[in-house]
This record gives C-alpha cells, sequence and structure tokens, in this order.
C-alpha cells in the first residue's frame, strides 16, 4: 500500500489522485488549485518527480466528470470547479481506498484492545505517521510492554500483529518493543523523541509518552543549566 497513492491500489494514472485528494475533502477546485496540491508524479523509472500539468489535472477532471463520479460547476464566465460527486454509486469506493491510512490506524486501535495483556502505550510512527508512506516502507510500530507480561504471550501477541499488518496493507511491519521500566533510561533517545513529537497514538493514554519523554530542547536547556 503506498500511502502518498492510496488509489494506486486500483489504478497508478493521475485519475487516483485527482480522486484522492476530492475524497479527502470536501470542498470544489480548479485544475489549476488542484494541480498545486496533488503530489509529483514521477518521469519513470528511477526518473526525477515532477509537477503535475495544469492541462493534464483538467483532461482528468473532465473525463471523471463524464462518468459522473465528479461533479462540474461553471462560476462566472469562464472558471470551472469540479467535486467529487458523493452520491454516486461508486463515491463511497473511492473515500475507503483514499482513506486507507485512517482505516490502519484504526483496525490497529481495534487489534490492540483485545489482546489479553495490551501495550501500556503504543503508536504508529514514521513514514506511516506523516503520511509519506510508499509500498516499500515498513509500518512501524512503538508498543511499550508491561512489567508483568508473560513473554510467550506477549511474543505471539506481535507476531499476530505482524501478520494481520502485513495482509491489511501489503507492507512489512517492524515492532519497535521497549518494557516499561525501561523508558526512564532511554527517554533521551532521538527516536523516542520522534515519536513523542510525530507518532499517532493507537492504544493508551495519547499524553502517556508526552509525559515521560521530554522534548530535545528541553533535555538540552536543563543539562545546560545542572
Amino acid at each position: 500500500m503506498d500511502a502518498t497513492h492510496p488509489l494506486a491500489v486500483v489504478t497508478p494514472t493521475l485519475d487516483g489522485d485527482v480522486l484522492t485528494h476530492l475524497a479527502l475533502t470536501r470542498a470544489a477546485f480548479t485544475p489549476g488549485q488542484l494541480a498545486r496540491l496533488l503530489p509529483p508524479k514521477s518521469r519513470g523509472e528511477n526518473q526525477d518527480l515532477r509537477p503535475v500539468s495544469v492541462e493534464g489535472v483538467r483532461k482528468v477532471l473532465n473525463r471523471l466528470a463524464h462518468q459522473g463520479i465528479v461533479t462540474a460547476t461553471r462560476v462566472g464566465n469562464s472558471a470551472v470547479t469540479y467535486e467529487l460527486n458523493r452520491e454516486h454509486l461508486a463515491a463511497d469506493g473511492v473515500v475507503a481506498l483514499a482513506n486507507q491510512a485512517r482505516t490502519l490506524r484504526t483496525r490497529l486501535e481495534e487489534h490492540l484492545e483485545g489482546w489479553g495483556t495490551p501495550p501500556v502505550y503504543a503508536a504508529l510512527f514514521g513514514s506511516w505517521a506523516r503520511g509519506a508512506a510508499t509500498v516499500d516502507s515498513d509500518v512501524d510500530l512503538f508498543l511499550v510492554r508491561p512489567d508483568d507480561a508473560d513473554e510467550d504471550e506477549w511474543a505471539d501477541q506481535v507476531d499476530e500483529l505482524q501478520h494481520r499488518v502485513s495482509r491489511w496493507t501489503g507492507n512489512d511491519a517492524r515492532p519497535f518493543v521497549i518494557d516499561e521500566t525501561d523508558l526512564p533510561p532511554m527517554a533521551t533517545e532521538p527516536v523516542l523523541a520522534s515519536i513523542r513529537t510525530e507518532g499517532l497514538t493507537v492504544h493508551g493514554d495519547p499524553n502517556w509518552l508526552r509525559k515521560r519523554v521530554k522534548p530535545r530542547r528541553l533535555i538540552k536547556r536543563n543539562m545546560e543549566t545542572s
């Protein structure tokens, strides 16, 4: 799964990116406005990325409008705006595909809630938390293991989680597991600061990690004044 081009699972063309943006917003756009918002496209394998052309977006929008999935509205004498027709029979499918990253987070929350020994805290981090994941990106998961967790049960739970995430996304899952008692000595580690800042909580109190891992600027200030 490619979080930057979620409809690539059914179409690798510009149509997918256009539909994704229209599905994730409830606004109408001119081709020029939409072209500036869409991610750049590759010129080919191992080639540089290039901005999406306004004319290319206009052709896609007109084709989609002809299919009825997009509504075209004339504004003024010449401008035309486009938005997703959410009454179209295909609209629910398009919205679901566009929201795959959000659905992944929901599934993680539901799955972790059902663990016999749930984590003290869990978060999705890395490229998936930033919305920059591609088909080659691992799904990075931060898990805080309770001190009283049974090792075999915990290992089985983590293995099952990795399997499910791979089935859900097609991407490998990479759990980063820390025991609850080991967190304080590691609180200054850069990776934990990154998770604190960018991580998306999928189990536990969203403020749990923030209370235990200080921003690096505060750590540096405390070291300078001590």
